[in-house]
């Protein structure tokens, strides 16, 4: 005989007629090929009870003909359930019972089509839910609370913690649901629940410099198309104010690496000593290493070249290229990693108190924050294997431990 696993309609229906015709569970194990046990099973777990009235009748006890006492309750040591072989035994329903109609008993009734539906919604019900233990809810809550407060992203947690065991998709979907409330975690615990406003296409007319020319995004291709072995570094600048103050940032692509300086003056001067602090810092040979070439967008700050190009000592130290005008995407890598920025320094935010200490702070901990791009590891981890710890301190990057990185507003203000 074959063991129940799934049983269709019309098995189901067959079961019911068999039963009215009074044939036993082995018989219809026998017709549908079934193990008798899982047929009644299959009866006991699906049949429905149908109470009696007991208006007349609130009691009913197997003695109470033979009793002498008129008043029936039970609490009486005398009292004992009524029973009934074709219901409790075989085949454990009234279907087809001759005396159902006179029966004082409470009934049970096998209906296929209700069984068959009930069965199709726990077989739905059981695919659903949480798949998880208490104890893993309570060590899964209980690390990520404090690292989501810090700002870390959910990637950045699973990277960082991987006895967690647990994918990131699942992880959104359980805070999601609500999985993790009694940690404090919920939707608006994840960075990426925020109600960004709508970018609306108004743009600035803004007349092109003539000194752009030999230095404009076409000729940026064709330079690195003939120096193949060279990676632009992009500079941008952020700031909440046009008052100031200014954090000029650049961004190396291949290591997702970033350092900034702080300005009070939006001016190619003021921007250009930034450049002359990390060449004083990092010596001649290393700073062309790095800084070899520079990609940038068209702001006022950035327009005097050669400011940028040429040296304290006159010598040409770089070269210097800018995108296509109200093209931020042609520098893309700077511009998504002004992301991490953003949570540490929100639109909005004065930035008056702001030093360059604090400044050196906030990149050290983006710059050790693990990227998926990366494999899960940080650009601190990645820059360093090329060039040393000593020269990412010379740019104002230290490490920071994985589970003390913050990315919130608290870090620096």
């Amino acid at each position: 005989m074959k063991k129940i696993h799934h049983l269709t309609l019309q098995e189901r229906q067959a079961i019911q007629t068999a039963i009215e015709e009074g044939k036993t569970k082995a018989e219809i194990g026998r017709l549908l090929g079934k193990d008798p046990c899982g047929i009644s099973r299959e009866i006991i777990k699906h049949r429905e009870v149908k109470e009696r009235n007991t208006y007349n009748r609130p009691i009913l006890c197997a003695k109470r003909k033979d009793c002498k006492i008129r008043k029936c309750f039970r609490s009486c040591k005398e009292f004992e359930e009524p029973a009934c072989v074709r219901r409790d035994r075989l085949p454990g329903v009234c279907n087809g019972c001759e005396k159902r109609t006179k029966c004082p008993l409470d009934k049970y009734f096998y209906h296929a089509a209700r069984a068959d539906s009930r069965y199709r919604e726990e077989l739905v019900s059981c695919r659903e839910g949480i798949n998880i233990e208490q104890s893993d809810r309570n060590l899964i809550g209980e690390t990520i609370s404090p690292l989501l407060k810090q700002g870390q992203s959910v990637y950045q947690i699973l990277s960082n913690h991987p006895e967690l065991q647990i994918s990131d998709r699942t992880l959104y979907r359980y805070i999601e649901t609500g999985v993790f409330r009694k940690f404090g975690v919920n939707n608006f615990s994840l960075k990426e629940q925020v109600n960004r406003k709508q970018f609306q296409e108004k743009y600035k007319k803004r007349k092109e410099p003539a000194n752009y020319n030999g230095r404009k995004y076409a000729d940026y291709l064709e330079f690195i198309q003939q120096n193949p072995d060279i990676t632009a570094v992009e500079m941008d600048t952020v700031y909440n104010q046009q008052s100031g103050p200014y954090i000029q940032t650049f961004m190396f692509p291949g290591m997702q690496f970033m350092v900034g300086r702080l300005h009070f003056e939006k001016t190619s001067e003021s921007m250009s000593s930034a450049l002359n602090h990390y060449q004083g810092q990092l010596g001649d040979a290393l700073f062309s290493k790095l800084f070899k070439l520079l990609l940038t967008d068209r702001g006022s700050e950035f327009e005097k070249a050669n400011l940028f190009e040429i040296g304290v000592d006159g010598k040409q130290r770089l070269n210097i290229f800018y995108c296509d005008a109200m093209q931020s995407a042609q520098k893309p890598h700077v511009e998504n990693n002004h992301n991490f920025v953003r949570d540490v320094i929100p639109n909005g935010k004065p930035l008056d108190r702001l030093t360059q200490d604090s400044v050196n702070i906030m990149f050290s901990h983006i710059n050790s924050t693990p990227r998926r791009a990366l494999h899960g590891k940080t650009p601190y981890e990645l820059f360093t294997f090329y060039f040393g710890n000593c020269v990412a301190e010379k740019l104002g990057i230290i490490e920071i431990q994985k589970d003390d990185v913050i990315l919130k507003p608290s870090l620096i203000f």
